[in-house]
């Protein structure tokens, strides 16, 4: 007999945006759970956010500008980045409509480039 168990817990990574957060899903923790801080950026073509982990190595070898790294917290069940500059230039360039609530987007993880894609064409 061969048994196959249930788990109804999610595997797929889910990031929501705010005006004034970015919350990543239980499944998306696993990138982040060593992140001393993260980087941010966007792919205008590909319609993709990018948060990229960084270990405290990265953070104090001094080759990353301080301007272009950003705090992250962590919890148990997910990991929030801070930063309505962002937000707000992602908002204005990809034309987004953020309400307190927060809007729901599919991500993926890029194992070659070590970055969490976040698929803007969508909302969930």
């Amino acid at each position: 007999m061969s048994i196959t168990w249930f788990s109804d817990e999610s595997k797929d990574i889910y990031v929501t945006l705010t005006p004034m957060h970015i919350t990543i899903n239980k499944a998306g923790l696993q990138f982040f759970d060593s992140a001393y801080q993260v980087m941010l950026g966007y792919d205008k073509v590909k319609n993709v956010i990018i948060i990229k982990p960084l270990s405290k190595d990265d953070v104090t070898r001094g080759d990353i500008p301080e301007h272009a790294m950003y705090n992250i917290s962590l919890s148990s069940t997910y990991a929030r980045i801070t930063n309505k500059a962002f937000i707000t230039k992602v908002i204005e360039i990809f034309n987004l409509n953020l309400d307190e609530k927060g809007s729901k987007y599919k991500a993926r993880w890029r194992v070659n480039s070590g970055v969490l894609e976040v698929e803007l064409k969508g909302v969930e």
